[in-house]
């Protein structure tokens, strides 16, 4: 653990694996974390019902809960307004023409960054994290740490502030971001997101799988299904 003396983070928790697992990382470096969430009237934001009792179990791990601070949600309903995609829509989910997944909201992270950055500003807290990743993706432009990093510059630029944006999972498949839940908060970290986070597109929280909840076929179901089994493949045998 290193943490950061009367340093503060504001993690992007959305409910899924990777943004609890970025709000374990954050809670073991620093002395201050908040969470934000977004309401953009996303097709599965059963999400956001499942925000609060999974940090509530995370805080719950260690000292965390010390150190766990205020929770912020935004509306961006407009975001789902003038976005044709299939995570703000009742569409089948597919490819566009352009070659991109149509679950790419065009914009999304470029706009939850500087609105948590905003509210960061407010809140006196210099750490931003969030959940992105190039490893195991779906091809969103606004994942890559070239973004990433070029939005830090316009950010502390346009806010004449010195964030730091933080992207724990940026070269981490989901296997390996299982891998980095149990080294935080051990078993009991892991079978907490497992069971009360939330990633599948459709919403479905109906069947409890081995690897958490979910429709089992839409492209996250998928992707984190896949994870949990490299990442159970690679579990040393339990006692005969």
């Amino acid at each position: 653990m290193s943490t950061i003396a009367d340093d503060g983070a504001l993690v992007l928790f959305s409910g899924g694996q990777d943004s609890a697992t970025c709000l374990a990382w954050a809670l073991d470096r620093f002395a201050r974390v908040e969470t934000l969430g977004f309401d953009y009237g996303q097709r599965h934001r059963i999400e956001l019902a499942c925000r609060l009792p999974l940090r509530a179990a995370i805080a719950g791990l260690s000292d965390w809960r010390a150190r766990l601070g205020e929770d912020h949600v935004i509306s961006l309903a407009s975001l789902g307004e003038v976005s044709e995609t299939a995570l703000t829509r009742d569409t089948a989910i597919g490819f566009a023409a352009d070659g991109l997944p149509n679950t790419f909201v065009p914009g999304r992270n470029l706009i939850f960054l500087t609105f948590a950055a905003a509210l960061a500003y407010r809140r006196g807290l210099r750490h931003l994290v969030t959940g992105v990743c190039e490893t195991d993706y779906s091809g969103y432009p606004d994942c890559r740490d070239d973004t990433l990093k070029a939005l830090q510059v316009a950010i502390n630029l346009g806010m004449d502030r010195r964030f730091v944006l933080h992207t724990p999972l940026m070269w981490r498949d989901k296997a390996a971001t299982w891998r980095l839940a149990e080294k935080l908060g051990g078993a009991r970290l892991v079978e907490a997101i497992r069971a009360d986070s939330h990633s599948c597109y459709l919403g479905d929280r109906s069947v409890l799988h081995a690897w958490g909840h979910g429709c089992g076929t839409c492209p996250a179901c998928e992707l984190r299904q896949a994870g949990w089994m490299r990442y159970c493949a690679a579990l040393p045998p339990g006692p005969a």
